[in-house]
């Protein structure tokens, strides 16, 4: 990602109302360095016209839910299997659209986008462990899972039935999918730059937790950045010692191990 997408990120997470393609659109540049700006306008374009193929005039939650996902889900074979969990590139929404194949959540978000730009009263549902999305009034809406081609849950599932639905922010899913990538790089540590650049990014979010800039030290540390990683553990043992004293210490002794290993 250069410096003006990851700008451009930054300033839409900051938007009062933040557009969720573009974000992951601008997110999938930093793992992509073939998406330029005509893949991104591609991709819009694209949303726009699967919207396009939605009838007029549709009314209610299962209205919505049965044309979405029989478009989608139906038609056009949207859906997921085990193997997209091992690929980097089910985390990015043009690739997604291109192979109609992707994560849970990505598979979503083309629900979402889609079914928005037609008009749908339309959410994002989180639960443990999945993402799926709803239509109507998130307390008594249809709830499909994309993931399965657009399969209706209704209130069946016990996560469902066990509260109330909380239609999922904007940034809630960005930062979700971030995890996702961690999560992905996390388990194949020759991959330790798409960790990083996912920490970057999840720090660009706004109210990002600060322990974020510890696991970027650590990052940095096992890739072997140790002056930066030393440096960036310092910083945050500064803000830890207000409310945890001991945790500080460990920390800068981590540190002080990381500046043993340049000599």
């Amino acid at each position: 990602m250069t410096s003006s997408w990851r700008e451009q990120f930054a300033a839409e997470a900051r938007a009062e109302r933040p557009d969720l393609a573009v974000l992951c659109l601008l997110l999938a540049a930093e793992g992509d360095p073939e998406l330029d700006e005509r893949v991104m306008d591609w991709a819009q374009i694209e949303l726009d016209r699967l919207a396009g193929m939605l009838p007029y005039g549709l009314r209610g939650a299962r209205a919505w839910a049965s044309a979405v996902t029989g478009l989608l889900g139906g038609q056009l074979a949207f859906h997921g299997t085990p193997a997209d969990y091992d690929r980097l590139s089910s985390s990015f929404l043009h690739e997604v659209l291109r192979r109609r194949r992707g994560l849970p959540i990505l598979l979503s978000v083309v629900w979402l986008e889609v079914a928005r730009r037609a008009g749908a009263p339309v959410y994002g549902l989180a639960l443990p462990g999945h993402f799926v999305v709803g239509f109507g009034d998130p307390e008594e809406g249809v709830v499909v899972d994309p993931f399965a081609g657009g399969a209706s849950l209704g209130a069946g599932p016990a996560e469902l039935a066990a509260g109330p639905r909380t239609a999922a922010r904007t940034l809630d899913i960005v930062r979700r999918i971030l995890n996702n990538i961690r999560a992905w790089a996390s388990a194949r540590p020759e991959h330790s730059g798409v960790a990083l650049w996912a920490l970057d990014l999840a720090l660009l979010l706004p109210s990002h937790p600060a322990a974020l800039r510890y696991e970027r030290a650590k990052l940095l540390v096992e890739r072997g950045e140790f002056a930066s990683g030393a440096a960036e553990m310092e910083a945050y043992a500064l803000v830890v010692d207000v409310i945890d004293p001991p945790s500080a210490a460990r920390i800068r002794a981590e540190a002080m191990s990381a500046r043993a290993l340049l000599n």
